[in-house]
Parts: C-alpha cells; structure tokens; sequence
C-alpha cells in the first residue's frame, strides 16, 4: 500500500473521533501500545525529522491503523498458535535517538566465517552504526547503509519502492514499525551489476534494560543484477527486548537474489521478522531461515511472483528446545503464468517448545502453467514438543501443479535398532539421524564457507552446546576447529 497517496487526517485530531477514543482506551491495557501511541503524538517532530513527505504521509496513515487495531493477539485467526499477547503487555522502553555504547560494536560483535568475505552492515539497539559513513558506494554502483541517510540523498527511490510493499494493513507490527521506524538498511544494486561480495548485516541487541527495537530495510535489485544477502539477528546478553523488522525487497526483471536469515537470540526476546518481495519476470529468489535460539520468533515471509517465468524457493529449518517458540508464515502469490515456487520447512522440537507453520500458496486465475510444491516436516523428540502444520493451497486457474504435505512423527526407531546394531551408541544414533534429517535443507546453501559454517552450527546445537554466543551468532571458534561426530560411518 502507498500511504503517500491516501488521505491522512492531520497528526493533532488522530484521537478526536469516539472509535478512536474507544480504541485508545482499550489499548490502554497494552502497555507498549499505549506508550508508542503516546510517542507518536507528543514527540511527531522528532520521528518525522529526517522523512520526505510521502513518508511521513505514509506513517500518519499506518498509526491510524494502529489505533484503530492494535497489536495482534492470539484470539485473531493468523496469530492464535502463537501467544504474542506476554510480548506486548510487558513495558518495553523505545528510544527515538540512538544510545551510546559502553564498547565498539567492532570490540562486542567479530563475525568470523573463513574464507567468506562480506561487506558487513551493522545495526547496534536498532541504529546503523559505522564510523566513517552513512552510506557506502562501491566502484560498481552497489549502495548500501543506513536508511534515513539514504532516504536524504535518494527520494525519488523511496518515493518509488518504499512502503509499496509492506500492506500496513497485515497486522499491527508492520503498521508500527511503518509509523515509528527511525532507521535501518537500504541497498541498491543498479541494473547488470553481479554483487561478487555478499552483504551481512548484523543486528545486535546489547542493552541492560527491556527494548523495543524497530529496523526498517529496503532492498533494490536492478534488472540483470545479482545479490546475496545474509542477515544476522544476535542478542550478546540475557536482557528482555521484542524486535519488530519489516523488509521490503524489488527484484527486478531477470535478476537474482539469495536471503540468508539466522537467527540466535535468547530466551528472553522475541522477534517478529516480517519479510515482502517483490519478483518481475525471468527472477529468481532464494530464502533460506535459519533459527536456532529465541524465545518466540515469528517470521512472516510474503513473496509476490508478478512477472512471467519468476522462481521462489523458500526454505527453512529450526531446531528448537525448552519453551522456546517459533511461527513461520509463508505467503507466495503466483500473480503471473508459467512461475514456479518451491518451499520446503524442517523443524526439531525438544522438551516443550513449540512450533507454527502456516504455508500459504495462492494462484490466481490468470496465473496458468504453474507450478508449486509444498513441504513441512518435523520431528518431536519429546511428548511435550508440539508444532502445529497447516498447509494451505487457493487455486483459480485450471492448468497448474500444485501440491503441499506435512508430516510430524518420532525419530526412526528401525533406523536407530539398525545403528544401534553396528556398534553405534544409542546418544551417537540419535545425533547421526537428526542431523541427517537437516541436510537437505543444509545442503541448499550455495556458499560453501557459509554452509561450512551453518554446518558446524546445527552440529553444535544438536549437541546442545550452541546458545546465545558472546560474540557473533557465526563465531564459532577458531577457523580450522571442527566439529565431528563420533561415528565409525563404515559401520553403518
């Protein structure tokens, strides 16, 4: 939705009205939603400093959303596997500049991969943070860093891609963060340029308090351009915070574009991680969400197949313990004909955490010769673990394939008498198969560092040894440490 384009009531009257009033009451019982309400009113200058004004036209209309629908809570339909209400009734504080840092983001966060060299975006409590610029531009034309700074010397981008995609309308996180987001990433890949370097960015949450972290990042891939992305959510300690990201990626006709998400907080955040792009004909687009600590972290993600002969493979994986929680909500539209999609989700669950999946795939009537596949598979290691897999398929055109499918079960008990009878300890089985289960999603990284890396991770953490590192969630010790299991594979 463009908000530039409708007509806003001014910022003063935005509670006159008695539905209003009503509804201001009512959010009256969620701290963090009446505190931001209040915010926007008392302190609009300030959030609107550094806007062009089809922005700060855009946040007038998605506050008003805002109060008129608040947060979501688990009694709406979308959200009722997933109980966001302990989330948005604590009192989060929420700062509109940024707060000084006892160290260096460089001292506190070292992301180390070998032989993965990446250009690497920092956001520290929610702010862009680089000593020497703002905004960075490559020989090739690439620009990337901060979005308000971007916003400055780039308008007439923003006045074309952003807010175009994130609907204000999908739920009250993104209407927020639409309203009151102060920074974040943009980057720009112009048409017929190949990224050779992949962008890392690294949100990091280091404060002795409970936040609220809003980041806003806007991603632009020309025509024949191609990008990788890898994007880091990592919490260096034990403090409470909610982060609300909401990310719009255009990609353009016949370009490429590869997402990376990891995701390793503690137990004590939650993260809700909305993601909308954006395909023209001939593109491509590669996701692959990766998600190993955090206390409840939902990942909406909404891919929008516009052009003709566009492709989305849509992956993920997590490995869950304790009471942590994840919701993963997979949206893919196939607006145009002959495009194809592909999205396949693994999960482990210990001890009682819990998981969503809600796979969405909607073909529209003109949307002839597609072709979409669908696939959710988890394993509960315990009678406590639940997930709750709801494949969804919405068909109008008549000439397509289409198919989705879900299993939950235990681990393969003839498969771990077979291993068991070569020799292989009953612990070492245990870890040979859900590792085994992981692989194919692990496999479809295209980096061989990076899959190195993540490899050595899922390793860890199916041991129980990876938690919320001290350093970098990729930081995994020293380059030629590795990680093995300790199974005689000729027994098998």
């Amino acid at each position: 939705m463009n908000g530039s384009k409708s007509s806003i009531m001014r910022v003063p009257d935005i509670t006159n009205s008695p539905k209003v009033m009503e509804n201001m009451k009512l959010l009256k019982e969620i701290p963090l939603g009446e505190m931001l309400i209040d915010r926007f009113q008392n302190q609009f200058d300030v959030i609107t400093a550094n806007d062009i004004p089809a922005v700060t036209a855009m946040r007038k209309e998605a506050m008003n959303h805002f109060i008129s629908n608040g947060f979501p809570s688990s009694s709406d339909e979308k959200w009722r596997h997933t109980e966001i209400e302990s989330l948005t009734e604590e009192n989060f504080q929420y700062y509109l500049k940024p707060l000084d840092s006892e160290q260096d983001i460089e001292d506190l966060f070292k992301c180390e991969v070998h032989d993965f060299d990446t250009e690497i975006i920092s956001l520290l409590n929610g702010w862009y943070v680089n000593k020497h610029a703002g905004l960075t531009t490559l020989p090739n034309g690439i620009v990337y860093g901060s979005l308000t700074n971007a916003m400055k010397l780039y308008p007439e981008l923003f006045e074309q891609y952003y807010g175009n995609l994130a609907d204000i309308q999908v739920n009250g996180f993104v209407s927020v963060n639409t309203a009151m987001v102060q920074d974040g990433v943009f980057i720009y890949i112009p048409d017929g340029v190949y990224a050779e370097k992949t962008i890392q960015i690294i949100k990091l949450i280091d404060k002795k308090e409970q936040l609220f972290v809003q980041n806003r990042n806007l991603i632009i891939l020309g025509k024949n351009s191609s990008f990788s992305l890898m994007h880091c959510d990592d919490s260096i300690n034990h403090f409470s915070s909610l982060i609300n990201t909401v990310t719009e990626v255009y990609v353009g006709e016949n370009a490429h574009f590869n997402l990376y998400k990891l995701q390793n907080l503690n137990n004590q955040s939650g993260l809700i991680n909305s993601t909308f792009i954006h395909q023209e004909a001939n593109s491509t687009t590669k996701s692959n969400t990766l998600t190993f600590n955090g206390g409840m972290i939902r990942n909406n993600i909404n891919i929008d197949l516009q052009g003709e002969n566009a492709h989305a493979d849509v992956l993920g994986l997590y490995l869950m313990d304790k009471n942590q929680h994840v919701d993963n909500q997979i949206y893919i539209k196939h607006n145009a004909a002959h495009c194809t999609s592909n999205e396949k989700f693994k999960g482990i669950l210990d001890d009682e955490a819990s998981a969503v999946f809600n796979g969405y795939i909607y073909v529209a009537r003109n949307a002839q010769k597609t072709n979409a596949y669908q696939n959710n598979n988890n394993i509960l290691l315990t009678p406590k673990a639940t997930i709750n897999s709801m494949p969804f398929l919405e068909i109008y055109a008549d000439d397509v394939k289409c198919s989705h499918g879900a299993t939950i079960g235990q681990l393969d008990q003839e498969a771990m008498f077979y291993m068991r009878q070569r020799g292989i300890s009953s612990s070492n089985a245990r870890l040979l198969l859900m590792y085994a289960f992981t692989a194919e999603i692990i496999n479809q990284i295209s980096i061989e560092a990076l899959r190195k890396r993540i490899d050595d991770m899922v390793k860890k953490r199916l041991r129980g040894e990876l938690s919320v590192c001290e350093k970098c969630v990729l930081h995994c010790g020293s380059p030629d440490k590795e990680y093995h299991f300790e199974i005689d594979m000729s027994k098998i």
